[in-house]
């Protein structure tokens, strides 16, 4: 079964067992570069047209939402001094209780 589909593998490719693969290696070498080149060449487009004008776009609106620096009014708090007392001696020494 696996010596059939080989057999079909090279019929269907149209090479030969006996066959030297230079020739049609060096074709399908230079149909897979030329495929890469249009895929590179089509990137490079989407890039030019679309990518860097979006980015360009982007960077202007957050440029122009950046809220502009106002300087702090921060309120000055003191702490004052009381002066409270939570436990009075008695002045009264003399006093019977």
């Amino acid at each position: 079964m696996t010596l059939l589909l080989m057999l079909e593998f090279f019929e269907d490719n149209g090479i030969s067992p006996g066959e030297n693969l230079g020739p049609k290696m060096q074709t399908l070498e230079a149909l897979i570069k030329k495929r890469i080149n249009g895929v590179i060449a089509i990137l490079r487009d989407i890039e030019k047209s679309q990518t860097k004008p979006t980015v360009a776009m982007m960077e202007s609106l957050f440029k122009e939402a950046e809220p502009k620096k106002k300087p702090l009014i921060l309120e000055k708090k003191t702490i004052e001094k009381k002066d409270e007392v939570r436990f009075r001696e008695s002045r009264n020494t003399n006093k019977e209780i």
